[in-house]
């Protein structure tokens, strides 16, 4: 008796198809050819942009200057410990982020995510080398030959170019970026700096160049997550089946009686970047970017029938418009209580950063009492108990600062190593110094346990005054 044949089970993975998105214009294209063009210059020019901070500051405008623990923003200095700026605008991104998805559902992922910038960026570069849709799927298909090999050396060339435009520019917001690009050149530059771009070009030739659509779909987890930031009334592309079903073609130059508007020409398909038809419903791949929209009314206006077949609308359009009503107003839809509670946290975060910003002193200091001993007793009965001062000047010229205590604490202080009650900490350096503080034998906070004290600290001919709140132990008789 024979067994039957063994067939091989079933396969859990689908090899890539790759998309060729056909060339489309419009007003959603031309938006994202403007906005491509704003966050790519930016990106690639920050770095040079000039700011003079005065002698012995960096002169670029923005600077992560990780050496010496600093974020330069045209005008703004960050130090370490103000890392709450960084928090901030870290909050300010999530609740815009959040605020957008709720109003324009993935309009983020469709116009101003880094991948899909240098993705689209890519796909030009490819139809300049290799022409539109129907010519790159043919050299696609066709065997390795002369034509196919100049056209993607020439292409993954260009890419590559691009792609170490990249990393490069990351690199330079990190320290002087004209230097850095002379050390670069030169073979000067640090093991760090070359490691840095090769991983950046690598990441971005291979995401913007093959991978495209799969980082949104399986790598990026916002798809996943937006759903909670959507509602009902959150905008979003779809197609109105209502209207264009039942689908056929034309007859004549003419749709059929009974005929709905789609002549399934398929132009939404080609066009998408991401190889999704937008007509079987919403679809966690659609980036929401509106080249379907473009394409789409370009095809409604040739056969004559009303625009946007596709296009953005909300749950509630849909059930108003299948019902015969107009669609509710796009404004209506943006502000509502969802969207106006995340614009008012959104501001008031950024109210609350720009507050903090010119409240901040120049002048930072932390005083740590030595706790071992918590005091001494000289010889002559006198209690002294020692600190350990960090006064840092955050301003761009050296500074002398004095550092004293209320004349009626009862207390004397005393630098160690000082004639005086003088030092000078150098432009945006921190200065480590011991203070003692001195209480004569008898006097109150010698014989006191605890005693609150309050310690000055301030800039020589200028106004700038700030203080820091200890306590000074004594003999507890």
């Amino acid at each position: 008796m024979s067994s039957p044949e063994a067939t091989d089970p079933p396969s859990l993975y689908a090899a890539r198809e790759p998309i060729f998105p056909r060339r489309v214009s419009g007003r959603f294209r031309s938006l994202k050819w403007w906005l491509m063009g704003l966050m790519l210059g930016i990106y690639y020019v920050t770095p040079w942009i000039r700011w003079d901070r005065g002698p012995n500051m960096p002169d670029q405008a923005v600077l992560l200057d990780l050496a010496h623990r600093r974020f330069f923003f045209f005008m703004i200095e960050i130090w370490p410990h103000e890392f709450y700026f960084v928090a901030g605008l870290l909050v300010m991104a999530g609740l815009g982020l959040f605020l957008f998805t709720s109003a324009a559902g993935r309009v983020w992922c469709g116009y101003a995510c880094p991948q899909t910038v240098w993705t689209d960026l890519f796909i030009l570069v490819e139809r300049w080398v290799e022409g539109d849709r129907n010519a790159r799927i043919r050299l696609h298909r066709q065997k390795w030959n002369a034509e196919k090999a100049r056209k993607r050396a020439v292409k993954w060339a260009a890419w590559f170019l691009i792609a170490m435009a990249t990393g490069g520019a990351w690199v330079f917001y990190f320290t002087d970026a004209p230097t850095l690009l002379v050390n670069l050149v030169t073979g000067q530059a640090s093991a760090v700096a070359y490691l840095t771009i090769l991983i950046l070009t690598g990441t971005t030739f291979a995401f913007g160049g093959f991978a495209r659509e799969q980082i949104c779909i399986y790598a990026c987890p916002w798809p996943r997550i937006q759903a909670a930031m959507m509602d009902e009334d959150t905008l979003t592309i779809a197609y109105r089946d209502w209207r264009g079903e039942p689908r056929g073609s034309l007859h004549k130059g003419e749709i059929p009686a009974g005929q709905g508007d789609c002549i399934d020409c398929m132009a939404c398909v080609n066009v998408c970047p991401m190889g999704i038809d937008i007509r079987d419903g919403q679809q966690l791949a659609c980036i929401t970017c509106g080249l379907c929209i473009d394409a789409c009314n370009d095809t409604m206006d040739k056969i004559g029938r009303p625009r946007d077949l596709i296009g953005y609308m909300a749950l509630t359009d849909e059930t108003a418009e299948r019902g015969g009503d107009a669609p509710i107003s796009v404004w209506k839809h943006v502000f509502r209580p969802r969207t106006i509670l995340y614009t008012v946290l959104w501001a008031g975060v950024g109210a609350g950063l720009i507050v903090a910003l010119f409240l901040r002193s120049p002048i930072d200091v932390n005083v740590t009492p030595v706790r071992n001993p918590t005091f001494v007793t000289l010889s002559d009965g006198t209690i002294r108990n020692a600190y350990d001062v960090r006064l840092r000047n955050k301003q761009g010229a050296d500074a002398v600062f004095t550092i004293s205590v209320p004349s009626d604490s009862g207390l004397l202080a005393e630098l160690e190593g000082l004639a005086g009650l003088s030092v000078r900490v150098n432009a945006n350096e921190t200065l480590s110094q011991r203070v003692y503080l001195n209480a004569p034998r008898g006097s109150e906070p010698a014989t006191e346990d605890r005693t609150q004290i309050r310690l000055w600290f301030e800039e020589l001919g200028t106004t700038n005054r700030v203080h820091h709140d200890t306590v000074f132990n004594g003999k507890d008789e």
